[in-house]
């Protein structure tokens, strides 16, 4: 993957990686085809990269600007975290793992803030769909909304730091321990937000609705056979080990409006909302120095 510099600085290869699935994962749960994902592929990359760049301009921007942002918002989003990871014991557990006190975790959720405050600004004003413009378009593109086979999932992914056969067996033998833990009870999106070494760690592993052909075979052939709610044995990829948590199943299906409107709601909001930012990324990329290396 193409390293990218922005005012002198590097965009890490994880930040485009990361931005690369929320594509993927965006665009299948509304209704893109996996054959369609694959040929669009390179594409989806460079779209990832932009976005990456976009974000990072974003970020600067935001700090530039110094937005202010309460207290009390921070301590909401501390609270929906702990939620989302499983209580106070597990936040404390991945702040630990990722070597983060409180008051620079209390910062990064301030800068983060910050950005989100920016996005609202640049993007006031663009109007919401309406329903002639969610049924025109479920009209021309209805042959895309067929539901086709696709699964919702969980994973958690341990990486070995090598190519010995003694770090395989260590990376193995962690994520066997994790396993043996979610199997007697621990929560799978905490063990997960502290252990997985996937970017989706961070969101309890979720990986969202994906059709087959999505993942890697070895990956695809697991989660296709499981039952929902089960937890998988571990599967290695080229990645490294893995456990799944499979949550629901969905066989494919012809195309249905009222399945779908909000869906296409949402897809036509996004649209709208993403023509704004682009030109607002836009005059901050023409006063930034951009290098691709």
């Amino acid at each position: 993957m193409q390293k990218v510099k922005v005012n002198g600085q590097v965009i890490p290869e994880e930040a485009i990686q990361f931005e690369l699935e929320r594509l993927v994962r965006f665009y299948t749960e509304h209704g893109m085809s996996q054959e369609q994902i694959r040929a669009q592929l390179q594409t989806l990359v460079q779209k990832a990269a932009e976005q990456a760049i976009g974000t990072k301009l974003l970020i600067d921007e935001a700090n530039r600007l110094d937005l202010p942002v309460r207290d009390a918002e921070v301590d909401e989003q501390i609270e929906k975290i702990m939620r989302q990871v499983g209580g106070q014991e597990a936040f404390d557990a991945a702040r630990a793992q990722q070597k983060t006190d409180v008051p620079t975790f209390r910062e990064q959720l301030r800068r983060g803030r910050r950005v989100d405050k920016l996005v609202e600004k640049a993007v006031t004003g663009v109007e919401e769909p309406t329903e002639n413009d969610i049924l025109a378009h479920f009209v021309a593109h209805k042959e895309e909304y067929k539901a086709g086979e696709r699964v919702l999932a969980q994973h958690i992914l341990i990486t070995p730091d090598g190519d010995t056969a003694h770090s395989k067996d260590e990376a193995k033998a962690k994520i066997t321990v994790i396993r043996e833990r979610v199997a007697a009870g621990n929560d799978f999106a905490a063990e997960a937000a502290v252990h997985s070494m996937c970017p989706s760690g961070k969101e309890g592993g979720s990986l969202g609705w994906f059709a087959r052909g999505m993942m890697v075979p070895e990956f695809d052939e697991a989660v296709f056979a499981m039952k929902d709610g089960e937890v998988s044995d571990i599967i290695e990829t080229q990645f490294g080990y893995h456990i799944i948590f499979k949550t629901a199943h969905e066989e494919a299906g012809d195309a249905d409006f009222d399945a779908v409107r909000e869906k296409i709601r949402d897809f036509i909001r996004h649209a709208r909302r993403g023509e704004a930012m682009t030109a607002y990324v836009d005059e901050l990329k023409d006063k930034a120095t951009i290098e691709f290396i």
